[in-house]
């Protein structure tokens, strides 16, 4: 079981209903939620809530970013190298590999809404959408017909296939750091299991549902700009909570832009940055809004 962690084609998916759950990757899932309730044991600091608040902002830019605007859309260019220093800025999310995250993702721009959608909460439900599909066996694999164009990359691959790697570093990390930290320089006033519970429990679990809510509450709430063929709807909350992510009726709407918040007032962080890394030659031809849309 502890290697099955680790190496996910170890896992064998032997159950008929395939909508169970996988509870080897279940209870770590409901476990870290649990360890969130460790902070009233560990206490806070400003060091660890600063943090925490760092690695939330910066894995939402990395998810909404690289797992959705570059591997699921392609929406810009980048040189091997950066593409797979983004696969791992991802993973320390906890959201599975980058083929795994983009190949869902393309079957659900495919089939939006309707019955086969993995995570439409029109024909399932909100716990479902939310994060009750990704927990059970049927959608433990991917099409990999539906990703070829980066899984050609071994690197790639094999973040894929070993996708509690990262998260494991990041984790031992922090622990690392804190201690570090409290031995050295007890004026931060932290610990190891202080920055373990905030930097990684509590702002992993915080990614977590900023990320699921764009499945659920997106398709249910929020203002229809676009007639598009699903369910998806804009949320300006939504946009503040995940960098941009939040407009996602216009994303259905024209998926092959960098750019999700269309008009002047719809904030979009992410493609700001993304400007800015293009200035900077990290990625180029980053494609922006045509104007017939």
């Amino acid at each position: 079981m502890f290697l099955k962690w680790f190496d996910n084609s170890l896992v064998n998916l032997s159950s008929s209903d395939k909508n169970k759950p996988d509870w080897g990757r279940a209870w770590p899932f409901a476990a870290m939620h649990l360890a969130c309730f460790a902070a009233f044991w560990v206490g806070y600091s400003k060091t660890a809530i600063i943090t925490a608040v760092v690695l939330y902002w910066v894995r939402i830019f990395s998810i909404g970013a690289f797992y959705h605007r570059y591997f699921s859309h392609k929406t810009f260019q980048a040189n091997r190298f950066w593409q797979c220093i983004f696969a791992i800025m991802c993973m320390t999310s906890i959201q599975r590999g980058p083929l795994w995250w983009a190949a869902h993702h393309r079957d659900h721009h495919i089939i939006s809404d309707k019955p086969d959608d993995p995570h439409s909460p029109i024909h399932t439900s909100f716990w479902w959408s939310h994060c009750g599909w990704f927990l059970s066996q049927k959608f433990f694999r991917y099409n990999p017909e539906r990703i070829k164009d980066f899984s050609k990359f071994p690197e790639l691959r094999f973040l894929d296939r070993y996708d509690t790697l990262v998260p494991f570093v990041l984790a031992v990390f922090l622990f690392v750091l804190g201690q570090s930290l409290n031995y050295f320089h007890p004026e931060y006033q932290t610990s190891g299991l202080q920055l373990l519970v905030w930097g990684f429990c509590i702002s992993s679990v915080a990614v977590w549902h900023s990320t699921f809510s764009i499945n659920s509450i997106s398709h249910r709430f929020g203002i229809k700009a676009y007639p598009t063929k699903d369910n998806s709807r804009n949320s300006f909350i939504l946009a503040l909570f995940t960098m941009g992510e939040g407009w996602h009726n216009n994303h259905h709407h024209y998926p092959a832009t960098a750019k999700q918040g269309f008009k002047w007032w719809q904030i979009d962080p992410t493609f700001y940055i993304l400007v800015l890394f293009e200035k900077l030659h990290i990625i180029k031809n980053l494609k922006r809004l045509p104007k017939h849309i």
